[in-house]
C-alpha cells in the first residue's frame, strides 16, 4: 500500500480547511503566485507592445510560474523525505492541503443558500458576489441561485477535482504547478484586449490541465445524481470553456434546471448559451439539492484516494 498522501490532503481540508486566522496573519499560499502574476502583468504587458512580444511575455510567465511552483515542490517534498523519514506523507499532505478548496467553497455557497430561504435577496447577492464575477447588484432571487450553482459545479473541479487529479500523478510539485496556472488564468486569462495575448499561455495552459478532471468532475456529479448524463453530454460544448461546461452541464441535468444564459460582467451583458432543459427558476432547494450532490462528488474523491493508495 503506497502512502495515503491525497487522502490525508482531503481529510485535513474537509476538516480544517484554510482558517481565517491563519488567512489574516499569513494570506493564502496562492497570494505568492498571485503577486508574481501581477508583477509580470504590469512590467511586461504594456499596450506599446505588439501582441507577438506579449504573448511571449505570457509564455514566460507561465514558465516562471510552472518552474517556482514546481522546484518549491519538489524541494520540499525531499526536505521531508530526508527529515520525516517513513511519516514523510503527513508532512507532504500537510502542504499539499491547502490546495484543496473542499469546505472553502462548501462555506462560501451555503450563505447563499440561507440568505435565499430567509428571503433576504440583499445578503444573498452580497454573499454570491464573493464567489463569482459577473454583475450580482441586479440578480433576482432565480439569478442568485443559478450563480451560486454554476460556481459550485465549475469549481468542484478547478478547487478539488483538478488539484487531487495532479496531486496523485505528480505529488507536491504536480498539485501546486496546477494552483499557479489556474491563479493565473483566474488573473490574466480573458479575451478582453488588455490580456488577450498576455493571458493566452495562461488560459490555453490551464484548458490543458483541466482536461480530465473537468470531464471526471462531470461524470462523478451525474454518478452521485443518478441522472443528468444526457444533458452533460449534450450541452458540455455550449459552454465558452473547453472544460468548465462538464460539471455545469452534469449539475444542470442532476438539479433539472437552466444554467448560464445572458450574464452580465462590469455592465455589459453577455449572450451566453443556457445549459438543461429545466426550469431558469432556480431557487434556494436548488442551491441546496446542489451542494448535497457536492459533498457526495466529494466523497466519490476520498473513495478515488483511498483506493489509489491501497491498490499501489
Amino acid at each position: 500500500m503506497a502512502d495515503p498522501i491525497a487522502l490525508t490532503a482531503l481529510l485535513l481540508d474537509a476538516a480544517i480547511g484554510w482558517p481565517q486566522a491563519l488567512y489574516r496573519w499569513v494570506g493564502h499560499p496562492v497570494g505568492l503566485f498571485a503577486r508574481i502574476i501581477e508583477t509580470c502583468e504590469t512590467r511586461w504587458n504594456k499596450p506599446a507592445r505588439s501582441d507577438a512580444s506579449r504573448r511571449a511575455l505570457g509564455i514566460l510567465t507561465v514558465a516562471i510560474l510552472i518552474l517556482m511552483a514546481g522546484g518549491l515542490g519538489l524541494l520540499l517534498q525531499a526536505l521531508l523525505v530526508r527529515l520525516l523519514g517513513p511519516w514523510n506523507w503527513l508532512g507532504i499532505a500537510l502542504l499539499a492541503a491547502p490546495g484543496l478548496a473542499q469546505r472553502s467553497l462548501h462555506d462560501h455557497v451555503l450563505p447563499v443558500a440561507k440568505a435565499l430561504e430567509n428571503n433576504d435577496l440583499a445578503t444573498a447577492r452580497i454573499a454570491v458576489g464573493m464567489i463569482v464575477g459577473r454583475d450580482t447588484d441586479r440578480l433576482d432571487d432565480a439569478g442568485v441561485a443559478r450563480a451560486a450553482i454554476e460556481s459550485l459545479s465549475e469549481s468542484f473541479c478547478d478547487g478539488v477535482t483538478a488539484p487531487l487529479f495532479w496531486l496523485l500523478l505528480l505529488g507536491l510539485p504536480g498539485i501546486w504547478i496546477y494552483k499557479a496556472i489556474n491563479t493565473a488564468d483566474s488573473l490574466i486569462g480573458h479575451r478582453e484586449k488588455r490580456w488577450r495575448a498576455f493571458g493566452w499561455a495562461a488560459a490555453r495552459t490551464d484548458d490543458l490541465l483541466n482536461l480530465l478532471p473537468a470531464r471526471l468532475a462531470g461524470v462523478l456529479i451525474c454518478l452521485c445524481a443518478g441522472r443528468g448524463w444526457r444533458v452533460m453530454a449534450r450541452d458540455a460544448g455550449k459552454h465558452d470553456s473547453p472544460n468548465a461546461g462538464w460539471p455545469e452541464a452534469a449539475m444542470a441535468g442532476a438539479l433539472d434546471v437552466r444554467l448560464a444564459g445572458p450574464i452580465a460582467y462590469d455592465g455589459v451583458l453577455s449572450p451566453k448559451a443556457w445549459i438543461g432543459d429545466g426550469s431558469p427558476q432556480a431557487d434556494a432547494a436548488d442551491v441546496r439539492h446542489a451542494l448535497t450532490l457536492y459533498r457526495r462528488a466529494c466523497l466519490c474523491l476520498w473513495l478515488i484516494a483511498g483506493g489509489v493508495a491501497w491498490a499501489l
